[in-house]
């Protein structure tokens, strides 16, 4: 037990010892504790910052690379087999991903500080080998893995230390993606649906403020889009709005469906982890030819550039069955044993799917890819408050009750799919009651 110095006080001829937390008002005990707890988030924030900007820089020089030699898609076997072996070799084969971060904020397990480095590592290879994986996923899991580090090595208690591990994943996310506002509350409400813990919200809030301030003083802009062809709120726009809403809650179960079963056919058939990357990055490489040759790879990669297009470019060069393609692209490279983040991906699925279905039911292109961005990740994620930030941070305030309401009504027709098997789902979608299941 750690020594605490006290104060003797003669008392007659008793004499007591008091802690000197005991001789301070109430109200200063809780100030106390709010600025320790502000301290420790700053830092996070600085410390995670700084590896989610170097994350962010290695991301993009090896996309630019793999741009710039469009035959570095050739060597996906290799690449895959690569994190396989690199893994295996820190004895981290069984590794879970973001699963395991839920699991470490949910019951204050130990992560193990090596999940940075190999998570840096891996997707900064499957990125430059083409592989279709996004980066915030794997942001989540290196923001973790040191706060939680950082916890359990303080010593704090449970409570505190699960606070500290949401903190790393709040830091990571906002450093990397520029949107503080929806890190702080996603990293509070991934974990548990129906329940935030608001005694998180200032730590959580201060450490991704402190990573998005640091990544845009080191030079990463925040991402925006700009969104055209914003309809009038009238009784029209919301049946479109909810109907859109509704599509997009379909397209997000297909998503997890599919991510889910290649993953359980691929472990089915290839039960060699080795053979399944090499395999994967063979079927990668037949697909990637495929689809356009060695010098298109619209489908390679996070899928940003498909947002681009789609929102801002108002559809432009969109296929119809682009988003298809996409979701067949991130579940076999994923399944593989590929290393990266999902949630790009999810947003070029349903940015695509957005501008094409959008203008069959009334709305523009550019305005149905931004709904399609934002309730396809509230779908996969069953985060409704995290998406109605996203939506403000991505596209500005303008349409944001329509952004809203699809959001809504996406995780209201999702079910209880997701992409997260850990994630625990405390009360029902349907009728205000407790039901405590994991995402299916």
């Amino acid at each position: 037990m750690p020594w605490t110095p006290a104060f003797h006080l003669s008392l007659g001829d008793e004499t007591t010892m008091r802690e000197p937390a005991e001789l301070l008002p109430p109200q200063s005990l809780d100030f106390l504790d709010f600025l320790r707890r502000a301290v420790f988030a700053v830092v996070i924030g600085l410390l995670v910052g700084i590896v989610g900007v170097a994350f962010h820089y290695g991301i993009d020089v090896v996309t630019e690379l793999r741009q710039a030699h469009p035959r570095l898609i050739l060597l996906l076997p290799v690449g895959g087999l690569s994190i396989i072996l690199l893994y295996r070799a820190c004895g981290m084969e069984k590794d879970r991903g973001t699963n395991l971060v839920l699991v470490a904020v949910r019951e204050h397990e130990p992560m193990k500080l090596r999940t940075a480095p190999l998570i840096f590592l891996s997707t900064v290879i499957t990125h430059l080998v083409g592989g279709s994986a996004g980066r915030e996923g794997a942001a989540l899991q290196l923001g973790a893995s040191i706060s939680n580090k950082i916890a359990h090595r303080l010593g704090v208690e449970p409570e505190e230390g699960r606070m500290l591990t949401v903190c790393g994943m709040a830091a990571a996310f906002s450093a990397l993606f520029g949107t503080p506002l929806t890190a702080a509350i996603f990293a509070l409400e991934v974990v548990h649906v129906g329940i935030i813990q608001y005694a998180a919200l200032v730590p959580a809030f201060l450490s991704s403020l402190t990573g998005f301030l640091l990544a845009g003083y080191l030079g990463v802009p925040p991402t925006a889009y700009t969104v055209s062809g914003l309809p009038v709120l009238s009784p029209l726009a919301l049946v479109q709005v909810v109907v859109m809403g509704g599509l997009c809650a379909a397209l997000s179960v297909l998503f997890c469906k599919v991510m889910h079963g290649t993953g359980r056919l691929y472990a089915k058939y290839l039960p060699d982890a080795r053979v399944r990357a090499v395999a994967g990055g063979f079927i990668m490489i037949g697909l990637s030819l495929l689809d356009g040759g060695l010098s298109d790879q619209v489908y390679n990669g996070a899928g940003g550039n498909l947002v681009q297009a789609a929102v801002t470019g108002n559809g432009a060069g969109v296929e119809p069955w682009g988003f298809l393609v996409k979701i067949v692209f991130t579940a076999l490279t994923l399944g593989a044993g590929f290393r990266g983040g999902e949630i790009v991906p999810t947003f070029a699925c349903g940015a695509t799917f957005g501008c094409v279905a959008g203008p069959l039911i009334g709305l523009s292109p550019s305005f149905g890819g931004a709904l399609g961005t934002v309730a396809a990740f509230c779908g996969v994620t069953n985060c409704p408050l995290s998406s109605i930030l996203l939506a403000y941070e991505l596209f500005g305030g303008g349409g944001l009750p329509l952004f809203a309401l699809a959001i809504a009504v996406s995780y209201r027709l999702s079910g209880y799919t997701g992409l997260y098997s850990e994630q625990q789902i405390v009360y029902s979608k349907r009728t205000p009651h407790q039901i405590d299941k994991k995402a299916e």
